[in-house]
């Protein structure tokens, strides 16, 4: 299964490869105690958010993450 912009942010983290890349790019976002709330989001509903843009998250990056994801996740 590719991962998209509509997974959600669970399903990406569930995985133990993805959520590898995702902390590499990302450092700590997995063990951050508010990913709770936003698991069942999918990864374009977190990009709607004000918040992504003030932490420097944008399309193009969690682009790049995927790409780089669906890249080593069998």
């Amino acid at each position: 299964m590719a991962f998209t912009l509509d997974t959600t942010l669970g399903e990406l983290l569930d995985n133990p490869q993805a959520k590898a890349v995702v902390d590499q790019h990302l450092p700590g976002v997995s063990a951050n105690p508010l990913v709770a709330m936003a698991r069942g989001m999918s990864l374009n509903m977190l990009l709607a958010m004000p918040q992504a843009a003030q932490l420097g998250i944008t399309k193009e990056k969690v682009e790049g993450i995927l790409a780089e994801v669906n890249k080593y996740v069998k």
